[in-house]
């Protein structure tokens, strides 16, 4: 399909304290276990199953992150402007998506744990045989929607000429009958770190799925 991922992670993790890219994860490992990574090197794995590339998007916090970037084998793109906000960085990951020849996108947040592989194949074989109409592919647990999304070039399109300040699910919602909502019985989908109760809330947690 020539997908190729984008991992939004520009933000500057305020509500946390830290950046949420470089939080431990597995959160339940041993301090100083070999196999240890982060939480941005483990979403870099796990689109890579099932993505041609990976690209991270960065911003004031590049240089913090481009060890693991290029250490995982991925790519990174500079968002000059990460103040305008994540839709910004969601353009500037498209256009990297477009340089790099490709016209669909696995989407996804850093501050989201990475999905079961089970998800990640069920959204990619329903991109893969979707209908003509259908511009994206949206995970749902318990009857939310997740992440990671998957785009063609129509949805690529319309957010790359929306305004910089837009909120991507505005103009998802204005093409609704565009999506693809799929069903699946992993939490980790919908799920958020964005504080460090929510990290901790995540480390009690029995580890199920990780």
């Amino acid at each position: 399909m020539g997908l190729a991922g984008i991992i939004l992670a520009a933000g500057e993790s305020t509500r946390m304290g830290r950046d949420k890219a470089l939080l431990p994860w597995p959160p339940n490992l041993p301090p100083n276990t070999p196999s240890g990574g982060t939480l941005l090197s483990a979403a870099i794995k796990a689109l890579s199953d099932y993505c041609d590339l990976v690209i991270i998007v960065a911003g004031k916090n590049e240089t913090a992150l481009r060890p693991v970037i290029y250490g995982c084998g991925a790519f990174l793109a500079l968002n000059p402007n990460p103040e305008l906000g994540q839709f910004s960085s969601l353009q500037v990951g498209l256009r990297e998506v477009l340089n790099q020849g490709r016209d669909a996108a696995m989407v996804t947040l850093v501050d989201r744990p990475p999905p079961q592989s089970t998800s990640l194949q069920a959204l990619t074989s329903a991109f893969a045989n979707r209908n003509h109409d259908v511009w994206s592919v949206v995970p749902e647990y318990q009857g939310k929607h997740g992440h990671p999304i998957l785009i063609g070039r129509e949805m690529i399109e319309a957010f790359l000429k929306a305004p910089a300040t837009s909120v991507a699910r505005d103009i998802e919602h204005a093409n609704q009958q565009r999506i693809l909502y799929v069903p699946v019985s992993d939490s980790q989908v919908t799920a958020n770190i964005d504080t460090p109760e929510q990290y901790a809330s995540i480390q009690s947690d029995s580890g199920a799925g990780l």
